[in-house]
């Protein structure tokens, strides 16, 4: 076990030149966070820097600056001293391949890592990997930018739910109250990220809305005040669904989508299932009944 993971992480990037960093398939806010500060950071300490995706930035974080920046490939080619990577459990999870010929940096807060790097740090009690990302900028004495502030800000915001989750902790706080003064700007984020959406996706909440079904006496549903769990479930081709998974309090979800070979974290987690939508749906509804109980 490293005693001190920051410290090796500083040095093994103070040591080398050219890196290459990614994070999970289909980015949310704390992956897209969380690689473009450290982009930023390690610019700012002049070494080059290549960023790769599997997908696409979502809409709502494409205003951010440094997105730009950002490849989007199936695969990672060239020569680099080391590879990053953000909030994954294991290498497949980046859904790009030839990551595993480089030195390989893991930095990561969801449980069941499998600790897949030459340095590997994990960190459950993070609320969001940009917590942990603002711990190595300050370990390697960067400046935090208004860039920088903006990124880090935007992968905690988004990662506990707008601050919703029960991970949060004072810290959480301090890193958001830093990269505010550091020129962040709240309000301006919030509507960045949670008050653009298009009329396609109005239209489509309003379906969900309609075709809402209730499970568990009324439990498993929809984000109201007596739901306590909440399954989306999208068609992303035929007999093949992608599962969003919410919950409050003390009902885990991360354990339900383990059991489907996903994960997350207590209150969020996510998995794929295939098979036709009443299978789906059942099996869905008996682990989510577990978790309930």
């Amino acid at each position: 076990m490293i005693a001190n993971p920051i410290a090796e992480i500083r040095d093994a990037i103070l040591q080398r030149q050219r890196f290459v960093i990614t994070s999970h398939a289909r980015p949310d806010g704390d992956a897209i966070g969380s690689q473009v500060a450290m982009a930023y950071a390690l610019r700012q300490l002049g070494k080059d820097v290549q960023l790769v995706d599997r997908d696409p930035t979502p809409p709502q974080f494409q205003t951010l600056p440094g997105i730009r920046d950002i490849q989007v490939s199936p695969t990672v080619h060239g020569q680099f001293d080391a590879a990053i990577v953000m909030e994954c459990g294991n290498l497949s999870r980046t859904g790009v391949d030839g990551f595993e010929k480089y030195f390989v940096i893991n930095i990561d807060h969801h449980p069941g890592n499998s600790k897949f790097g030459a340095i590997n740090w994990f960190d459950e009690r993070a609320a969001a990997c940009g917590e942990m990302v603002f711990d190595v900028i300050e370990a390697l004495g960067v400046t935090l930018t208004p860039e920088i502030a903006t990124h880090i800000y935007v992968a905690i915001l988004t990662d506990t739910g707008g601050f919703h989750f029960s991970h949060i902790t004072p810290r959480t706080f301090e890193i958001c109250r830093r990269c505010t003064e550091a020129g962040a700007q709240p309000e301006a984020i919030a509507r960045a990220v949670y008050d653009n959406s298009t009329m396609g996706r109005l239209r489509l909440m309003g379906a969900v809305l309609h075709n809402l079904e209730f499970e568990a006496n009324g439990r498993a549903a929809l984000a109201v005040r007596e739901i306590q769990a909440v399954a989306f479930l999208k068609e992303v081709e035929p007999g093949t669904f992608r599962i969003s998974l919410r919950s409050k309090g003390d009902v885990d979800v991360n354990r339900v989508a383990n059991r489907f070979g996903g994960g997350g974290h207590k209150n969020a987690a996510g998995c794929t299932l295939n098979g036709p939508y009443a299978d789906v749906r059942r099996q869905l509804v008996d682990e989510l009944n577990r978790a309930l109980a």
